[in-house]
């Protein structure tokens, strides 16, 4: 059973690939668990051993499709959880990343999967993430694309956010977005790329900065086109 650590390893690699498979420098890797290049270059050699990722040195790392599928296991237990604590314990969004950081360790294929099937078999969690299934691939979701590339003048729901770290989401808090919140977009400063906004619940019209408008993603309020999330699409 893999540790602790090695869980924490394989899951930032798998953010890390953003989707693409690509090999990632093991200084991204050590900055994104917080360790120092030298110890994760010794975890990579630990992780080469066990089969779980290709490291060549000066070129990078990246998983093997069995290392893969271990860090979509754990990524689909974090989601879950946080799924969980916010449908079920009255947890905000931005209260449970840290709390499904440590639940997500409980390596229990029938906990995870009766805990998939009490929620009811959700795509999403509450950052708007898709969840992987018990087959490591992602359940499909409506198609959605960001706020910062949306068209002007057409009724727009958020449906998720980017890289949600906690003050990002206390942020949007403040300006009284969450997941649901209906808008359209007014008018485009191509300066900053900017946006004025409307919220349907105001006629009042809102300024949102561009870091707020490329971490949203939003969709047409009316019904859109299912899509399939590949099975390496980078997580959150």
């Amino acid at each position: 059973m893999p540790t602790v650590s090695v869980e924490n390893y394989l899951k930032a690699i798998l953010h890390l690939q953003d989707g693409d498979g690509d090999r990632v420098s093991t200084t991204a890797v050590a900055e994104k668990v917080g360790a120092t290049p030298a110890s994760t270059s010794a975890m990579m050699t630990r992780l080469g051993d066990r089969g779980w990722v290709e490291h060549e040195r000066y070129y990078g790392v990246r998983l093997t499709e069995k290392g893969q599928r271990l860090a979509m296991d754990i990524l689909r237990r974090h989601r879950l959880w946080e799924r969980f604590l916010v449908d079920h314990l009255g947890f905000e969004w931005d209260q449970v990343h840290e709390i499904a950081e440590e639940l997500e360790h409980v390596d229990s294929v029938e906990l995870t999967n009766r805990l998939d099937a009490f929620l009811g078999f959700p795509k999403l969690d509450p950052h708007g993430d898709a969840i992987p299934g018990p087959n490591g691939r992602f359940r499909s979701v409506a198609a959605r694309t960001l706020l910062a590339e949306a068209p002007r003048n057409l009724d727009l729901v958020v449906v998720g956010v980017v890289d949600g770290g906690d003050a990002f989401l206390r942020h949007l808090g403040v300006l009284g977005i969450e997941l649901g919140s209906r808008l359209t977009v007014i008018e485009r400063h191509a300066f900053d790329g900017s946006l004025v906004v409307r919220f349907d619940n105001s006629e009042e019209q809102q300024l949102l900065a561009p870091g707020v408008c490329e971490r949203l993603w939003v969709d047409q309020s009316n019904p859109s086109p299912v899509i399939v999330f590949p099975e390496s699409e980078s997580p959150n």
